[in-house]
């Protein structure tokens, strides 16, 4: 049996399903979904547009295109969640997470098509990135939204975050939560055997 590696995980997609039963398949962001990943943010509405990326965009500048699909250059990684819409791959919600080594955290922020918001998508992603920060070893995991953005702010509450003062903007708010799943206890099936495989092949790791 060959060992899964956490840097191979770009072939790998986790299955989810929302509170009503929506069928979610997440993976990690593909050259090929370029077109359909601007398409995604063309069609968030401007508020939506504006709480994702804290100003007024109308799609993504070139740049930053480009960043959203270099997935694991320099440990940030891009996530998208799609479901079958009239016979085609569909993206209905998005993530982008970075996990930063010197303080074990792991930093994310996520938006989801406005036509699916109100079904649990933005919970079931929420709940994937916390075991993709179990499994970078992450400490803690946060993110940060406008004061305004109550969706994100109930989100966040729910998800059993706590709130503390942005250091550097007072129109935003920060949440964070710590990480202190095992190995073994993460939920995702498939999170879970990535960081046991990595355990198992390394000579340091402990029990």
């Amino acid at each position: 049996m060959s060992i899964l590696r956490l840097e191979d995980l770009k072939q790998y997609s986790d299955r989810l399903r929302t509170r009503d039963g929506t069928a979610l398949n997440v993976r990690f962001v593909e050259p090929r979904d370029t077109d359909e990943l601007q398409h995604y943010f063309r069609s968030l509405s401007t508020r939506s547009r504006y709480n994702r990326f804290f100003g007024a965009i109308s799609e993504l500048p070139q740049g930053l295109l480009h960043d959203f699909l270099q997935v694991g250059e320099g440990e940030r990684f891009t996530i998208v969640a799609t479901m079958m819409v009239d016979g085609f791959e569909t993206i209905v919600a998005e993530a982008r997470y970075a996990f930063h080594a010197e303080t074990a955290a792991l930093e994310f922020g996520l938006s989801v098509d406005d036509r699916w918001q109100g079904r649990g998508i933005a919970t079931a992603l929420m709940k994937n990135l916390e075991c993709r920060a179990a499994a970078l070893r992450a400490e803690h995991m946060f993110g940060d939204t406008l004061r305004s953005n109550e969706a994100m702010v109930s989100l966040a509450r729910k998800s059993g975050f706590a709130f503390v003062n942005h250091p550097d903007d007072w129109k935003l708010v920060r949440f964070d939560k710590e990480i202190s799943v095992a190995p073994r206890d993460i939920p995702c099936a498939s999170w879970r055997l990535a960081v046991l495989s990595r355990q198992a092949d390394s000579p340091s790791a402990s029990a």
